[in-house]
């Protein structure tokens, strides 16, 4: 590939990724445990979206956003692992400058969508156990349509601002990546440029884009917890925690690894934590939470049966 020359040298066209192992004995075995990984992601995910569409009684708003939650699920596994297996397989480590940056941006894509709607479900409990009466006019299919899309918008301008912002940063020195994709932190170390900037924009916008989302989350179950208190009954009490319960794992879990990824800027000994981290963020959060949603659901269960053995419920 050919090198570009600017005027303060010459700049890096092409990225090496070192992937989870460098041990080429180990690397069959990392293959084959994220392909079957992928495997199980995107089938347990897809099967999630093909019960929420065929069956009646998940055609709710809390199911639409879960169905919405399982695209994305799929999308951000996809935008990682598959090129990762690809460079396993052809024994290339390298990563195209472009292609770098659109891998960023569909990650920061995808996982800014994920923010906005594990809140749009947090908004959803709140309005179905706090506020019944008007639950339906308030959560109905225009305003469902209108918080996914204003999620897809929101986090479009933030992915588009981040990889403009990274495309005009200089790399004219070293090219390695101890990451098996490519996110910000692991180019900010890269770049021959002052990073300043860049960074001030990931904090500022990283608390837009989480911390207030992460406020509306506790302030809905603040009032979904005082709510459920007041319930007489006991079966009752345990409904309503058990439908908010899957949800709140799946927040603790997106947001303790994005924590982590994204607040511990400019630390290059925690390279080795942070192939950790994006395992948790980008495989094994996708491929869990299929088994979150329908582990204690009797209702995506029975769907879930339904799809793969193609049997329906007798009338």
């Amino acid at each position: 590939m050919e090198s570009k020359f600017e005027s303060n040298g010459t700049a890096v066209t092409e990225f090496i990724l070192l992937g989870l192992v460098e041990t080429a004995g180990l690397q069959p075995v990392i293959f084959v445990i994220f392909f079957f990984a992928y495997l199980l992601t995107v089938g347990g995910n897809l099967s999630i979206l093909a019960a929420v569409l065929v069956e009646p009684k998940l055609h709710t708003p809390m199911y639409f956003f879960l169905g919405n939650l399982s695209m994305l699920d799929v999308g951000c596994i996809s935008v990682t692992v598959p090129s990762m297996l690809g460079r396993l397989l052809s024994h290339r480590r390298t990563i195209a400058y472009g292609a770098c940056l659109t891998q960023l941006f569909f990650f920061h894509q995808l996982a800014g969508v994920d923010c906005f709607l594990l809140t749009a479900m947090a908004y959803d409990r709140f309005l179905a156990i706090c506020r019944p009466l008007t639950y339906s006019t308030r959560m109905n299919h225009t305003v469902q349509r209108i918080l996914v899309a204003t999620s897809w918008a929101c986090a479009f301008s933030n992915a588009l601002t981040h990889t403009v912002a990274i495309s005009t940063l200089n790399f004219c020195g070293p090219n390695v990546i101890n990451h098996f994709y490519c996110d910000l932190p692991q180019l900010f170390q890269l770049s021959c440029s002052s990073t300043q900037l860049n960074e001030l924009l990931l904090f500022g916008l990283g608390v837009l884009m989480a911390g207030a989302p992460v406020i509306l989350i506790v302030t809905s179950y603040i009032h979904v917890a005082a709510a459920v208190l007041r319930i007489r009954s006991s079966e009752g009490r345990k409904k309503a925690f058990s439908t908010c319960g899957s949800h709140l794992t799946v927040v603790g879990i997106f947001y303790g690894t994005g924590v982590f990824s994204y607040m511990r800027l400019g630390s290059v000994e925690a390279s080795d934590k942070d192939k950790g981290i994006g395992i948790l963020n980008t495989v094994i959060s996708p491929m869990l939470n299929p088994l979150i949603y329908s582990l204690r659901n009797p209702d995506v269960q029975g769907a879930l049966r339904r799809v793969l053995t193609g049997k329906r419920d007798m009338v």
